[in-house]
């Protein structure tokens, strides 16, 4: 699997004739799950951050080291991190509406995004992770789009968990 395997998935945004407009190359992983919940109370935990560690199913979210109560389109918080050693990512919110979306990037402006959408049997969340900054060819060495992905295969299942419970 050369850089990441299945999960490395590159997107053209834009129009099909080059002289038409300009495209976009975005990278993006992401995994899909129907909960048999409504999108408010997902997209209420989505919006706190104080559950992100208990919803994280990667392993590397610790706990929040400052955040609001709840998330909101601009917020700003930051998340104690450990990837064998411990460090904190600040981050921002950069999309935000209400029961359907909302999204952060760190730093580097990797974008974290979660979008739901009611379907038959409940709403589906779809969790995103857009690497499409010209730094990404480090996500791509190291095989993150494809861990990334089954991290997020279990985040949704911990999602599930928490709102069905």
């Amino acid at each position: 699997m050369a850089h990441g395997g299945r999960a490395h998935v590159v997107e053209w945004r834009g129009a099909t004739a080059p002289y038409a407009g300009v495209m976009t190359k975005i990278r993006r992983v992401s995994a899909s799950r129907v909960i048999d919940a409504p999108p408010e109370r997902i997209f209420d935990l989505l919006a706190d951050p104080r559950a992100h560690a208990t919803l994280d199913g990667s392993g590397t979210v610790v706990d929040v080291k400052r955040a609001p109560a709840r998330l909101f389109l601009g917020a700003k918080f930051s998340m104690d991190m450990k990837m064998g050693v411990g460090y904190f990512t600040s981050n921002k919110v950069v999309a935000f509406e209400e029961g359907r979306c909302i999204a952060w990037h760190h730093i580097a402006q990797f974008v974290w995004r979660y979008d739901l959408e009611v379907v038959p049997g409940g709403t589906l969340v779809t969790e995103s992770f857009i690497y499409d900054k010209p730094w990404a060819f480090v996500i791509i060495r190291l095989g993150w789009p494809e861990r990334n992905r089954q991290s997020m295969e279990r985040t949704l299942e911990r999602i599930a968990a928490a709102v069905t419970a």
